[in-house]
């Protein structure tokens, strides 16, 4: 069962690992992304960083998108983490059971502008939002749990 899907551009640090983890009751992190699942380094650093007792899982986006649409993961309470738009509206839009996109981190960059303290988005990055929610899923901005849910159709 797919808990969330979170953008958070660190992938795992301590938000992620135990607040979000716990507070979704979830035990396995699933992160997808094609430079982690193709890079053994950043792949062992990542698993390090995950909390003790949950399973870690990374794969590139296509290996994902094939593992979440059959039963192998039915199993587990997934914490879904990309760390860009375009990844989060593919699952969006190829995953049936992602509905719901927590945008927790997106630094400043230039043609960046922000919509929260820890949330700055491109045009492209607007664009892909707005496919998101057209797709049916509910899009929020949120640092960690206890935060207030900040619905991004406001901001954008």
């Amino acid at each position: 069962m797919i808990k969330m899907l979170r953008l958070d551009e660190r992938l795992i640090h301590g938000q992620v690992a135990f607040a979000w983890t716990n507070s979704l009751g979830a035990d396995c992190i699933f992160v997808i992304n094609d430079d982690v699942a193709d890079n053994k380094l950043r792949m062992t650093s990542l698993k390090l960083a995950a909390p003790g007792g949950v399973k870690f899982v990374a794969k590139s986006v296509d290996d994902a998108i094939e593992l979440l649409n059959g039963n192998k993961t039915d199993k587990y309470k997934l914490f879904l983490i990309v760390d860009n738009t375009a990844d989060a509206l593919r699952l969006v839009k190829e995953v049936k059971d992602v509905n719901h996109v927590n945008l927790g981190n997106m630094k400043v960059k230039e043609g960046a502008q922000a919509l929260t303290p820890s949330i700055a988005v491109t045009e492209a990055d607007v664009e892909n939002i707005r496919e998101m929610l057209a797709a049916g899923a509910e899009v929020e901005c949120r640092a960690v749990p206890t935060d207030k849910k900040i619905m991004v159709e406001t901001l954008i």
